[in-house]
């Protein structure tokens, strides 16, 4: 069983910055492929950015390449997401997941297990 938390949501201008961070209890963290989610509102869940186990391979959505990063840290057992360059349209509520086989894919479906959320918003 994991658990997962958010944190670092909040209200930041456009072209401001922001960093979440998910941590995550159990021993089988370092195992699970994560990934970031977003919600706005009447929209459905989309894919931001996924890594894999050893943080070895990372992947995007096109609409925030350039701007966000993930990265992860397996001594501690959290994951983040540096989000840079800060759009309107990048506001929402933002997701932490984990999936079991380590792997990164897009689809909400194939993650076992999911954060409470926390909410991005920036203004114009």
């Amino acid at each position: 069983q994991v658990q997962l938390v958010e944190s670092g949501g909040g209200l930041v201008q456009a072209g401001g910055s922001l960093r979440l961070s998910c941590a995550a209890s159990g021993r089988t963290f370092s195992s699970y492929g994560m990934g970031w989610f977003r919600q706005a509102p009447g929209k459905e869940r989309e894919f931001v950015a996924g890594i894999t186990w050893s943080g070895d391979y990372t992947r995007y959505a096109d609409s925030v390449k350039g701007r966000f990063t993930i990265s992860r840290d397996n001594a501690n057992n959290i994951v983040y997401l540096q989000m840079n360059s800060l759009k309107p349209e990048d506001t929402g509520v933002y997701y932490c997941a984990g999936m079991r086989g380590g792997v990164v894919v897009r689809t909400p479906l194939n993650y076992d297990y999911w954060g409470q959320g926390t909410q991005v918003t920036v203004s114009s």
